[in-house]
């Protein structure tokens, strides 16, 4: 009797153990891109006059984010970050210095999620001149957990565009290059600048054997995640305003 009480204890314990990793692993996930495409059939609107690199994105058809509604009611998005033929169609958030990583298991809207969302460096804007985003790198592969694929020439030449839109319209950007390194190696995340020559000695430390040239009119677009190569490692992916 105590036998099979032992038993049926353990496999209660093994199915609610079950339900909690689909839950975490795979629903939770899975909220976080619907979260996402629900924003953005809110608030998208066709542009008959878009500019061409916005059409790029949906394979030619003209559209846009109607920003204005949108940070009306969700102030803390500054920005929408898409990889054409990924999974990477994300609205971008930012807090504050009191708390930068707000919104690391959160939503836009402040939900808790797994995924959290992707997010500016506390210190950058959409204009800086080198955007820092982080997100998580996913076992699923949602959020930034399409990184690390980007490191693979192929997959990379196949997805070497990246669209971030503002407010102020859309901005393309291309791969440059996928690092897997740490602060203490190169100083991604660096987002204030002396001068002009300071940022073109950073941007040529980042573009460094990719063949691009750093110019001071060309931002860079920096995305960061996690990796697991070593504690502390990241992976970053640095591209170059078009």
């Amino acid at each position: 009797m105590m036998h099979r009480f032992v038993k049926g204890l353990l496999l209660g314990i093994l199915f609610i153990c079950s339900i909690g990793l689909l839950w975490f692993l795979v629903i939770q996930p899975f909220l976080t891109q619907k979260d996402a495409e629900d924003l953005k059939a809110q608030y998208i609107v066709t542009a008959p006059q878009a500019e061409s690199a916005e059409s790029e994105q949906d394979g030619g058809e003209k559209h846009q984010l109607d920003f204005a509604s949108l940070r009306s009611r969700y102030p803390n998005v500054h920005a929408w970050l898409t990889i054409p033929g990924t999974c990477v169609d994300y609205p971008v958030v930012q807090s504050d210095v009191e708390d930068p990583e707000y919104y690391l298991r959160r939503n836009y809207d402040g939900r808790w999620r797994l995924a959290g969302s992707l997010f500016f460096q506390y210190d950058c804007t959409p204009k800086s001149k080198n955007v820092v985003i982080f997100g998580h790198n996913m076992n699923d592969g949602t959020m930034f957990g399409v990184l690390e694929k980007l490191a693979d020439q192929k997959f990379r030449e196949q997805h070497s565009t990246i669209f971030l839109e503002t407010e102020d319209g859309v901005r393309e950007y291309r791969i440059a290059s996928v690092l897997t390194t740490d602060l203490s190696r190169i100083h991604f995340n660096r987002t204030v600048f002396a001068d002009e020559q300071d940022y073109l000695a950073f941007a040529g430390t980042m573009l460094e054997g990719t063949g691009y040239e750093p110019q001071a009119v060309k931002r860079l677009l920096t995305l960061v995640t996690c990796a697991y190569n070593w504690d502390g490692a990241r992976t970053v992916v640095v591209a170059v305003e078009k």
